[in-house]
């Protein structure tokens, strides 16, 4: 067995119970701890894996084709991590020097900073903080306020939002995550009131980086719709690996003539081509940024639309071929507890992340 069959292996045997969980089973998050997986995009001098992005897309596709939780948790906490190399750098050495460390966070800007003399006074409410459950830091989006609580403006007349480390015991989890799907993401709100931070606690995604590694400053919205679309392109190889298994195995299989048997199988053998053809696509778009950014450093506006496009291609080409296979599997599809339904129900619950709704 070859080490990626091991760990799939495992994972597989613990995801059921990591749902029930509602987080990561102990077995899971110590083979994550392991592997280094929470920071994949870390630079090597804090400790990190400092893997490109390229390689990280392969893997967290596979993780997903293992477990849609457990690919979803490192790919949104490793993401969070990703912000490593934009943090001042001593604040970075105290953060990673912690062999557990993990980010989790949240997009939205849900809180307001008012610049103190030795500070910031942060105060705010963030949802969907994936893997809060053992995340050691949280990213937290704020708007700039002025000391009267009045929003600062920039040039475009628009609010300036900035990003704050903030750490585990400065905030308070307030379980929220009660969705049909991804449970042992544990992905839930953090809050904060009246918490005073360093200055060297904000920090500027994609702006100059405090650390010699320059392959991490990949454009971060593209860097988070691929890694969301692999999570989509995982889970979907996994739905179909077990679709056969359960056509054949349904209760009602003999009832079938020939005929409808020979549909199944073209129906399958189609819809495994169109879904093997929109995953190509993405995967040799999203390869000629990542040469250009390693060539030149940028990826051109042309192309980067190219790979928002594909991500979104992908991912909803997954969700339609899971959803067209799902009436072939019979009522053991719908059965809560069935392996199938549990890869249906993450792959759906990941399809309403507010970055891929749109296939435009």
């Amino acid at each position: 067995m070859s080490f990626e069959q091991s760990w799939t292996t495992k994972i597989r045997k613990y995801a059921a119970e990591s749902e029930t969980l509602g987080k990561l089973h102990p077995e899971i998050l110590n083979l994550i701890y392991e592997q280094n997986w929470f920071n994949l995009y870390v630079p090597k001098i804090y400790g990190g894996l400092e893997k490109p992005l390229s390689e990280i897309l392969r893997l967290e596709e596979n993780l997903a084709k293992a477990d849609g939780s457990l690919a979803w948790t490192v790919t949104l906490c490793s993401g969070a991590a990703w912000f490593a190399g934009f943090l001042d750098p001593q604040l970075a050495i105290d953060i990673f020097s912690d062999s557990k460390v993990c980010f989790a966070g949240s997009g939205a800007t849900g809180g307001t900073a008012i610049e103190t003399d030795n500070g910031y006074l942060i105060n705010g409410f963030w949802k969907y903080a994936s893997g809060a459950l053992h995340a050691t830091i949280f990213t937290a989006n704020c708007t700039l306020c002025d000391k009267n609580g009045n929003p600062l403006l920039n040039n475009d007349e628009k609010e300036i939002v900035k990003s704050f480390i903030l750490k585990r015991e400065e905030v308070e989890i307030i379980p929220e995550w009660s969705y049909i799907g991804l449970a042992a993401t544990g992905s839930h709100a953090f809050k904060t009131k009246d918490l005073v931070v360093g200055k060297n606690r904000l920090f500027e995604i994609n702006s100059a980086l405090n650390v010699e590694c320059p392959l991490l400053n990949y454009p971060f919205m593209a860097l988070a719709e691929t890694t969301l679309a692999v999570n989509h392109s995982g889970m979907a190889l996994h739905f179909i690996e077990l679709v056969e298994e359960y056509f054949y195995q349904r209760s009602g299989l003999k009832r079938y003539t020939p005929e409808q048997v020979s549909y199944f199988e073209k129906d399958l053998h189609n819809l495994k081509a169109n879904f093997k053809a929109v995953r190509k696509a993405f995967y040799n778009t999203f390869d000629s940024s990542w040469k250009q950014f390693k060539e030149t450093g940028i990826v051109n506006d042309d192309l980067l639309k190219q790979v928002s496009k594909k991500s979104r291609s992908l991912a909803h080409r997954a969700r339609k071929t899971v959803d067209a296979l799902y009436p072939y599997c019979g009522l053991e599809a719908a059965k809560k507890e069935s392996e199938l339904n549990r890869v249906w129900r993450d792959l759906h619950t990941a399809s309403q992340h507010s970055l891929l709704t749109f296939e435009f």
